[in-house]
């Protein structure tokens, strides 16, 4: 009986796992493929021969301890996730090794494909920083595997968001890093009509497809210090409400709101420094910012004790509306200044990445949201 008892659970479980760790593996390598060989354009030979960067004395001239730190960062969840999946596999004496190969492979592929993007730079030195990079991630992930923080990790997620609640904590993990990519309206996200409509105007200008465009359009009008105070509240809310539709417990919630209230605003002071320098990371922080940071927290305060669902409802009607009053307002000429920034120099490896982040991140929320509310809802 005891033995039937303690079997029988432990099947599901790594199933579960198996089916999750690889696919997190294969996403994160498309996600290095995005960020390695962005923006996709300008193919052609260059006359580098793949031995030139091979042999090349390491390290190079031109390397800074910002690429250091990135190349080895980058790699090392790509080497957690190979060896996690490894090891549900049934390989848990080859997991590191062969996470190892992999991560190298593809950083192999990653430089060698860079030698005909005239914007990329191939270095022997980021291929070695990648290998250590996914060793490092491959070797945490055995550590905490034996010590079995990875099962109370799992526990510790069902206690707080439940089963079903694996996808919430991927986007609210990711909203951070979404508003690394700086933003018109700080933790507004998602504002892109303007930039589709001039993307539009650029494939059908020249076409007979151009009489289609509209020939006087009204010119967006700026937000005013009002909407811009409301931008920032429902930026804010958002996650808060993303949270709430996993968790019940109202003290959870409230802790959940104050860390993702803190991860935003630190998340957006970093891309502020990063783009203007250490000395500005907190001139965005104006009126109608300090404002609307206070208007959020009042919000996610006043929904604490809301249903579940009621959240996952009334998420779509702000996501909606955030959209909405986003995409009818210009971009201003500080941020367009902002994003050329982004675009060149050490941004070039993040700037794709962490633009699409930041455009697609409230439209996936937006489905996944109502996928889930469209469900019917499980008992506690």
């Amino acid at each position: 009986m005891s033995e039937s008892a303690q079997s029988v659970p432990s099947v599901p479980v790594i199933s579960i796992r198996n089916t999750t760790a690889w696919p997190l593996a294969a996403v994160y390598a498309m996600l290095i493929v995005f960020a390695s060989l962005f923006p996709f354009e300008g193919w052609r030979a260059q006359g580098i021969e793949p031995q030139v960067f091979l042999l090349a004395k390491v390290p190079p001239p031109y390397w800074t301890w910002f690429d250091v730190n990135t190349n080895i960062v980058g790699y090392a969840p790509l080497g957690f996730f190979l060896a996690l999946a490894l090891m549900r596999s049934g390989k848990p004496r080859t997991a590191v090794p062969l996470a190892f190969v992999a991560g190298t492979l593809l950083s192999l592929c990653m430089e060698f494909l860079q030698i005909y993007l005239p914007r990329r730079v191939p270095s022997n030195m980021d291929l070695l920083l990648n290998a250590a990079g996914t060793l490092i991630g491959a070797l945490v992930a055995m550590l905490l595997e034996k010590l079995g923080a990875l099962s109370r990790w799992s526990a510790f997620r069902a206690r707080w968001v439940g089963e079903g609640g694996a996808g919430v904590l991927v986007l609210l993990a990711l909203w951070p890093f979404a508003l690394l990519f700086p933003a018109a309206v700080p933790f507004s996200l998602g504002q892109v009509l303007e930039r589709l409509d001039d993307w539009v105007q650029d494939l059908l200008l020249g076409t007979p497809f151009e009489v289609w465009l509209p020939l006087n359009m009204t010119p967006a009008m700026p937000l005013s210090l009002v909407t811009e105070m409301l931008c920032v509240t429902l930026g804010l809310w958002i996650p808060c409400l993303l949270a709430y539709c996993a968790m019940r417990h109202m003290g959870r919630r409230a802790l959940a709101a104050a860390v993702l209230m803190s991860a935003g605003v630190a998340a957006t002071a970093l891309s502020a420094a990063l783009s203007w320098g250490p000395a500005h990371a907190w001139e965005w922080v104006d009126l109608p910012v300090r404002l609307g940071t206070w208007g959020g927290l009042g919000l996610a305060l006043v929904a604490l004790p809301l249903p579940r669902r009621i959240c996952g409802v009334l998420l779509l009607l702000v996501l909606v509306l955030h959209l909405s009053i986003l995409n009818q307002a210009p971009t201003n000429a500080y941020f367009s200044q902002t994003l050329q920034a982004w675009e060149q120099g050490r941004f070039i490896r993040f700037y794709g990445l962490g633009q699409w982040l930041g455009w697609l991140w409230p439209y996936v929320t937006l489905a996944y949201v109502v996928v889930n509310v469209s469900r019917p809802e499980r008992s506690a």
